[in-house]
């Protein structure tokens, strides 16, 4: 069964499925969030937005398990967006974690598109 991003989302903050009142206000974070990881390189080349909960994690990073991350990025970043931790401990550590996955991401992202940031210019003939 496919798994919805936002349905996800909204069990890991701590609302119901049925709770549709902030389903506005953690799509809008969600899809902030899938535009910076498709800045990076992450999810469909042409972008991707969430509208509803139809919209799936295989829809949004496909089959590879190693993109399981995203998941837990977008969550952290959410969270911190829609409703950041009381106390600066737990804000630290939140940001943290988002920028070590992050990192990750973008290396694994490398690992599969690397591109030379100083390709080697050929003369013309």
């Amino acid at each position: 069964m496919a798994q919805s991003i936002l349905t996800s989302t909204k069990k890991l903050i701590g609302l119901s499925e049925a709770d549709t009142s902030f389903d506005l206000d953690i799509m809008l974070h969600l899809n902030s969030m899938i535009s910076v990881l498709t800045q990076v390189g992450i999810g469909p080349t042409e972008g991707f937005m969430i509208e509803d909960s139809t919209a799936t994690w295989e829809s949004f990073i496909g089959g590879d398990s190693r993109m399981n991350m995203v998941k837990s990025y977008l969550y952290l970043k959410v969270r911190l967006l829609f409703d950041p931790p009381g106390t600066s401990f737990a804000l630290d550590a939140m940001n943290k974690t988002a920028a070590e996955l992050e990192w990750r991401l973008n290396v694994l992202r490398e690992e599969d598109q690397w591109i030379d940031p100083d390709p080697e210019v050929i003369p013309a003939a």
